[in-house]
């Protein structure tokens, strides 16, 4: 379950309600939760208990869907799908490839965004959107002047912008959908230390230490 509570048509937000229409039907998203997508709808859910919120979000897919934008889709969704990969939310990286494919993404190409680095799959400018995500996401916007410099002999400055504002609201809703336990990334935490037989206490290393004098 999220850790936050969540808020359906009870709630009463004229927005949300249209949104519920369109994923869910007449259902109740709480009481008869599921997606076309095959999620279980909560990201929605846990929004709308902070309703402007839930708008303001949602005002976001528009923008970065607008067929105004100059950010070729493809290469929007290669960072979206990447900052997915590259947070570990389960539930961006699933839902984009998904939206990658619509976009025009081959098979090999969605495969390949995990290993983009060894991948021959990709043209320079993938290459270099793949390795501007890396460092939106991984190095905190410590980007090397050599990927900019390919950016740039591709990209206009707006489409840069484009992708850099869309990419880095993608990692947002990625920790989010991660902290808040939302849709696929409702998962404990793996990284836990695991007892040994019979609740043994020895640290394996001091046992080599003694074996060795």
């Amino acid at each position: 379950m999220p850790r936050l509570k969540q808020a359906g048509r009870e709630a009463g937000n004229p927005y949300a309600e249209q949104i519920f229409n369109i994923l869910f039907g007449d259902r109740d998203p709480i009481e008869q939760p599921g997606t076309a997508t095959g999620t279980p709808g909560n990201w929605w859910t846990v929004f709308n208990i902070v309703p402007d919120a839930f708008q303001h979000t949602t005002e976001g897919f528009r923008f970065y869907r607008d067929p105004e934008r100059q950010i070729d889709p493809k290469l929007r969704e290669l960072g979206q799908t990447r900052a997915g990969y590259a947070v570990g939310s389960q539930f961006v990286f699933s839902q984009h490839c998904k939206a990658a494919r619509d976009a025009g993404l081959t098979e090999a190409q969605i495969s390949a965004i995990a290993h983009w680095q060894v991948a021959d799959c990709f043209s320079d400018i993938e290459r270099a959107v793949l390795a501007y995500t890396d460092a939106l996401v991984l190095q905190r916007g410590r980007v090397p002047d050599a990927v900019f410099d390919v950016l740039k002999a591709h990209l206009s400055d707006e489409a840069i912008l484009e992708f850099t504002y869309i990419t880095s609201t993608y990692m947002m809703h990625a920790i989010m959908s991660r902290a808040l336990r939302l849709e696929y990334d409702d998962v404990g935490e793996r990284v836990v230390e695991v007892a040994a037989p019979d609740n043994g206490t020895m640290d394996v290393m001091s046992m080599v230490d003694k074996e060795d004098t």
